[in-house]
């Protein structure tokens, strides 16, 4: 291993433990102001859907675009907060029956077989409201300027035109051929919106110039493809156990993706391409951008 991949993963953990130990705060007992009481069942399903490990990769990716731009840290950790709860509400959605219907998100029972399916459905919206509780509260101390930045760049990424528009479009797409624009659309919106924001969001807390911002935007939207890229060689390759919930279902509904379209090869070397070209945006920070470069690798060479 690399002394830049050993300094990767042991911030990776860092930041990752951070976000838990905020997380679990956030989802305390205590009632906020105006807020009348939490029901303990809801709590206890928003806890299954957040609290349930995982890389944390999105709120990492806040905090290092955040760091390299001279944002504060404190405020990055709200935001990277704040964007994994509208992760893992899409997570207890997409589980439902009327969505993906699985029983299984990184080796324990999903939501909706641990809480019931009505509690489950309240848990994504409870997470979902959450996310932007966290960054208008007063604790995320970031000017009001910035703070509607980034209500706004969200909601935008997570929406009709982004993350749950992209879930739409998928479960449109089952049984039916799509043709690699349709799919790189869709894998923009469902998979690569979030992604996309997690970076640009880093330019935005540092109150970066349009510049910057649309550099890490660009920087988001790569390694967002390559994400995808390398989660459906996996959804082809690995096992279940390994990746903590079930695989090969995208070929079995028939979806479409850029992998059954032309190839593992050709996505291996498509991935290979991806980096590159995210390596390159971030060029003009040289080795500032050490763990961003990483971060990029990591994504398309991942196992789980």
């Amino acid at each position: 291993m690399s002394e830049n991949s050993a300094s990767f993963e042991a911030r990776l953990r860092h930041n990752a433990a951070a976000v838990e130990a905020c997380l679990v705060d956030l989802l305390g007992d205590h009632t906020q102001p105006d807020e009348i009481a939490r029901p303990e069942p809801l709590l206890a399903a928003m806890r299954h859907g957040l609290l349930n490990g995982g890389k944390r990769l999105r709120p990492f990716l806040v905090m290092e675009s955040a760091a390299l731009l001279g944002g504060d840290p404190g405020a990055a950790l709200r935001i990277s907060a704040a964007l994994e709860c509208v992760h893992s509400y899409s997570l207890v959605h997409d589980d439902l029956p009327a969505m993906d219907d699985d029983d299984l998100r990184r080796g324990q029972p999903t939501v909706h077989i641990a809480h019931g399916e009505a509690n489950a459905i309240l848990a994504g919206d409870s997470l979902l409201t959450l996310a932007f509780d966290i960054i208008a509260a007063p604790e995320t101390r970031l000017p009001d300027r910035q703070k509607t930045e980034l209500v706004l760049a969200l909601a935008r990424a997570s929406g009709l035109g982004g993350m749950a528009g992209g879930q739409a479009l998928d479960l449109a797409a089952e049984g039916s051929t799509l043709d690699e624009p349709g799919i790189t659309r869709l894998q923009a919106m469902k998979t690569g919106a979030l992604i996309r924001f997690a970076c640009e969001a880093g330019a935005i807390i540092a109150g970066s110039a349009e510049a910057e911002r649309q550099l890490m935007r660009q920087y988001g939207e790569k390694i967002g493809l390559a994400f995808q890229l390398a989660d459906d060689l996996l959804d082809l390759t690995a096992d279940a156990e390994t990746m903590g919930k079930a695989t090969g279902k995208d070929a079995a509904r028939g979806k479409g993706t850029l992998v059954a379209l032309h190839g593992a090869d050709w996505a291996a070397s498509r991935l290979e391409q991806l980096v590159a070209d995210a390596e390159t945006l971030l060029s003009p920070f040289d080795d500032r951008a050490a763990i961003l470069i990483e971060a990029g690798r990591f994504i398309a060479n991942r196992r789980s």
